[in-house]
């Protein structure tokens, strides 16, 4: 066992939260997309969650 001085601990958070309508609007997801992440992961979710589980059409079409 081992103590840990509250103090001396660093507070960095290995993953970034997005609100989910900041996320849709910065990355230009689209209005339908958006509502279904807001289904899936409610107000707030991981960048990774939101990354991998966005659909986007290809550019090119």
């Amino acid at each position: 066992m081992q103590y840990v001085e509250p103090k001396k601990v660093i507070h960095k958070t290995a993953t970034r939260v997005w609100s989910v309508k900041d996320f849709c609007r910065e990355h230009r997801v689209s209005g339908e997309e958006e509502a279904r992440l807001l289904q899936l992961f409610g107000q707030f979710a991981t960048a990774c969650e939101l990354r991998y589980n966005t659909m986007r059409k290809p550019k090119w079409r």
